[in-house]
């Protein structure tokens, strides 16, 4: 993994910082986003340190973008939502400057509304890792 300076996300995909994963491989890895959405809400990042989706290595776009899809499944599967939003920001709106992908549930009647946000916390860490752990047992296999 290529490392630009000090990245918070590097940091969690080498276990230097901790966080609920719920998907690793050998190209991507997903973990609940520390300030949700709703919770559910994951981030799916590759390992490889890359800012913008122009960046990403075109041999890559494809598998990265097959994790985004497993965990779209898993929102419905897992936590029971009737969908999902998936989205990225490439620099503008970016916090963290490592490609990453927002793949959040949703309902309807959920209270998301164009670009008004609301944020949530987990109850406890015990919460969070019951939410990954969800999430983990909902994946489908990879395609073959």
């Amino acid at each position: 993994m290529q490392r630009m300076g000090a990245c918070v996300f590097c940091e969690i995909v080498t276990g230097e910082r901790p966080a609920h994963v719920v998907l690793e491989t050998d190209e991507a890895v997903a973990f609940l986003d520390a300030r949700p959405l709703f919770k559910g809400h994951t981030l799916l990042l590759p390992r490889m340190h890359v800012e913008t989706l122009p960046d990403l290595p075109h041999d890559l776009v494809g598998p990265f973008f097959v994790q985004a899809q497993r965990l779209a499944v898993a929102m419905e599967a897992g936590l029971g939502a009737a969908g999902s939003f998936v989205a990225l920001n490439n620099r503008i709106s970016q916090s963290v400057p490592h490609l990453h992908v927002h793949i959040v549930p949703r309902n309807r009647k959920d209270g998301l509304r164009g670009f008004f946000w609301p944020r949530t916390k987990y109850a406890s860490e015990e919460e969070a890792a019951d939410f990954a752990a969800r999430l983990r047992g909902a994946l489908p296999p990879l395609p073959t």
